[in-house]
Parts: C-alpha cells; structure tokens; sequence
C-alpha cells in the first residue's frame, strides 16, 4: 500500500485527519452564513438595549433610562406625522408602479422591433442611481430651463410648485419613484407573462373568449406570484425610502415628507441623540417585518395555486 502510494505521487492522508475534516467540513461551509447573520444580528441587538438609554454622540457616559425614550416617541406629533409620510409615501409610489408596471407589461408582451426598442428605452431609469435621477429631475423641473415646466405652460400652467409647497412636494418626489423603480415591477410582471403557457389561451380562444375574459380568468390568476414578488420588494423599499427625499427636498419644506427614515436620521446625526433615535427605526423594522411576512405567506399560498397543488 505504501509502494502504490509513493508511486502514485499521493500522500496518504491519516484516517485522523479525514474523521475530523468530515466533522469540520459542514462548518466551513455555513462559515460565511454565520458571520453574517452575527453582523446582522449584533447590531439589531445592540440597537434594543441602546433605545433603552439616554445615549448620546454629545456625551460617552449614559445610563439606562427604561422605556422613557419609546413613550417620548409615541407622545410626540412629529412620531405620528412621520409615520403617516412613511405610509403614505408607500402606497402612492407602490400602487402607481404596480399598476404602471402591469400596464406597460402587458403592452409589451410581443415580439416586433417597436416593443424591443422600447424595453431598452423604458429599462434605462432602473440603471440610474436614485441620487443622479434627483439630479435630473431638479434640471427637468427648473423654472428656467426646465423641459416639463416647459411642457406644463403648453397647458396653461406656469410656475408650477413642485417641492416648494407642502401640497405637491409628496407628488414631486414620488414621480423619480416612479420613474426609477416602475422598470423593475414591469420587468418581473413580464418575465411572468412570457413564461406563461401557450395552450390554456389557444382552447380560450378557440371557445370565444373575451380580451377581458382571457385576462381576469388565466393571466391574472398566473401573474399573480410575479405580482407578489414585485410589491414585497417595492413595497418594503418605499417604506424605508431615504435617498430620493432627502436628496431633493431634506425632508421639507418644514417637516412636510419627514417620514421615519429621516427622522431618526435627523436626531441622530443633527441632533446628536442618538438613542432617541433607535425607537423610530425600530418601529419602521415591525412595520417591514410585518407586512413582509403577512406578504410573503400570501406569495406562497398563490404559488401553490398557480402550479396546482
């Protein structure tokens, strides 16, 4: 046995050694799992216990204070204000692109050379970072030489507001958005649409189905996994939105879109309270996980259906 080993050119491994990699191998392979769910996790953790004391980047001394810096937050307008602009936020940027998305999805849906210039068209916003497509739209919404206030006087309308009122700032600010991010639900809704099977719609069509009809009984039905996969990724993005608000608008003007994000940002880092902070981003974290997992149980009730289990 040693002559062949030798021969061979193959160092026999001890019987040790290969007993104790076997039981290390596993290990080495969740290696990088468990680094990063510490570095998940070890912040997360740290971030509760801090939220229950007067922390502060002003001072490195500070104590437990219990639960005061959570009933401060509840009792206060601005914890409320911020959490109505979180959701409110949400559901106009999310919706319009849900819809938008479906709609040039299904426009889309055929092969001739108008549709494939238009995919590479309509996919450019996604490739463009929030903070660059703030910029853009600043130029495009300039009163001087601004395209769509340009466009705007054809209509009569002339010195529009955009974010310099509180009535139209959310507007202003969900429609880079929706610019941004409407690519990415049209996208998934239509990989969903081109992956579907042919032969359901030909027996529809052959017993004289309706456009409609075809639509609300087999596309939607199908659609609906891409669907859900798209509004829990939008969904969960726009509450936790930062860059494009506080790019354009910092929040204003006043507190107008001073949603959650911004508002622990702001007492951390302006105001240097940085406990006082954590309850904010805490309670955004329960809204997400929430909402996530309400989202992602009805995912996987909806894939069952749609593969007939």
């Amino acid at each position: 046995m040693d002559n062949l080993d030798i021969n061979s050119g193959i160092i026999p491994v001890p019987a040790g050694k290969k007993s104790l990699m076997r039981r290390i191998r596993p290990w080495l392979i969740l290696l990088p799992t468990i680094v990063i769910t510490i570095g998940i996790f070890y912040p997360f953790i740290s971030s509760i216990g801090y939220s229950f004391t007067n922390y502060s980047f002003r001072s490195s001394e500070y104590r437990v204070i219990g639960g005061r810096q959570w009933v401060r937050m509840i009792t206060q307008v601005k914890f409320w204000h911020a959490l109505w602009v979180t959701v409110q936020y949400a559901l106009v940027t999310t919706v319009s692109e849900m819809v938008l998305g479906l709609l040039i999805a299904l426009t889309l849906n055929r092969s001739n050379w108008v549709t494939r210039i238009l995919k590479v068209v309509l996919i450019f916003p996604l490739m463009v970072a929030p903070v660059i497509a703030v910029l853009l739209w600043q130029l495009m919404t300039n009163s001087s030489i601004g395209i769509l206030d340009r466009l705007l006087n054809i209509f009569g309308v002339y010195g529009f507001p955009w974010v310099s009122q509180s009535s139209t700032a959310l507007f202003s600010v969900a429609l880079v958005d929706i610019w941004v991010y409407t690519p990415f639900v049209m996208l998934l809704i239509l990989a969903g649409l081109q992956s579907m099977p042919k032969s359901p719609y030909e027996s529809a069509l052959i017993d004289g189905g309706s456009a409609w009809f075809t639509f609300r009984t087999l596309t939607l039905p199908m659609l609906k996994p891409f669907m859900y996969i798209a509004l829990i990724f939008r969904l969960m993005a726009a509450l936790q939105e930062f860059g494009i608000i506080y790019s354009w608008t910092r929040g204003g003007p006043g507190d107008t879109l001073m949603n959650l994000s911004l508002t622990a940002y702001t007492t951390s880092f302006v105001y240097f309270k940085f406990a006082e902070s954590l309850p904010y981003i805490l309670v955004l974290w329960v809204i997400i996980y929430a909402i996530s997992k309400f989202l992602v149980g009805k995912w996987l009730k909806v894939t069952q259906t749609s593969s007939g289990r």
